[in-house]
């Protein structure tokens, strides 16, 4: 019986390790702005936004631990001192004041202080600061175009990539933002119901035809963060990624040069886009 224990201690020993080091490679392979093998933790946060997500995700599951381990251990105690066995004459209590207040009050507690922050996190994401720049994008089925109102009013469209990598997330065309700024993104959908949702950002917000929802992000690094269309919008939803570049101020001076170039008005672009996709 020792031999046996102790085998399937090692075995379990075994079990645990090898889970830590696939955990420990994923992380070693992991990319910031894009999903990791075996990643067990929000992405990395870039915007302030983010960060308090993340901070509030930690806080929650650090609470709601506590408040587990300590209702397991009231349900040990109860089994093993309160059973028929050890405890034949059972108590006829019916109330315990203290007790009462304390099971109302606790409570009532914890939810104040999960509350103050869930709401300042609330507050955060919809109360849009003055923007330094403003960005339209559109969902339609399925791609995304992208509008730069105050840089010009060139339009674009980004597609799927099948030939870059990160697979089934690299795109033509990349959202280009300079870095620590503020960003407004205005966004509404073409034709039906789609999410522009970018993890490393905190940003997750529906694109619905006929109405303009607004929200924003100041990212703090650069580098290409993705994200996906979040929203069931048609046989192709999974395929239609979104990849925002994050540059200096002086790259993105460049590049929106070069994109009134690119990207001259043209009302035809966006069914050209739509055409190059259907092949």
């Amino acid at each position: 019986m020792k031999m046996s224990i102790g085998r399937l201690g090692r075995q379990l020993l075994g079990l645990a390790v090898a889970g830590v080091a696939s955990v420990a490679a994923g992380s070693a392979f992991a990319e910031m702005g894009q999903p990791a093998p075996w990643e067990h933790t929000l992405q990395e946060g870039v915007t302030p936004v983010m960060e308090n997500i993340i901070w509030f995700h930690n806080f929650l599951l650090v609470l709601i631990t506590l408040i587990t381990l300590f209702v397991l251990a009231l349900l040990i105690i109860v089994v093993v001192k309160f059973n028929a066995r050890a405890n034949p004459v059972p108590s006829r209590t019916t109330h315990n004041t203290l007790i009462e207040v304390a099971w109302t009050l606790i409570p009532v507690l914890i939810l104040v202080g999960i509350a103050v922050p869930s709401f300042r996190l609330l507050f955060l994401e919809l109360d849009v600061p003055k923007p330094d720049l403003t960005v339209k994008v559109t969902g339609k089925q399925w791609y995304w175009s992208y509008a730069y109102p105050d840089n010009g009013k060139f339009e674009f469209d980004s597609l799927l990539d099948k030939d870059k990598q990160p697979r089934l997330l690299g795109v033509d065309n990349e959202m280009v933002v300079p870095v620590n700024k503020v960003v407004r993104i205005q966004t509404t959908g073409a034709d039906v119901i789609h999410s522009f949702a970018v993890p490393a950002f905190g940003v997750k917000i529906d694109s619905i035809p006929g109405r303009l929802n607004e929200s924003w992000f100041k990212a703090t690094k650069t580098g290409v963060f993705y994200g996906q269309c979040s929203e069931l919008c048609g046989k192709d939803h999974a395929f239609m990624p979104i990849a925002v570049r994050v540059v200096s101020d002086q790259e993105f001076a460049t590049w929106v040069e070069g994109a009134k170039k690119k990207f001259a008005t043209n009302p035809a672009n966006s069914y050209a886009s739509a055409g190059q996709a259907a092949q």
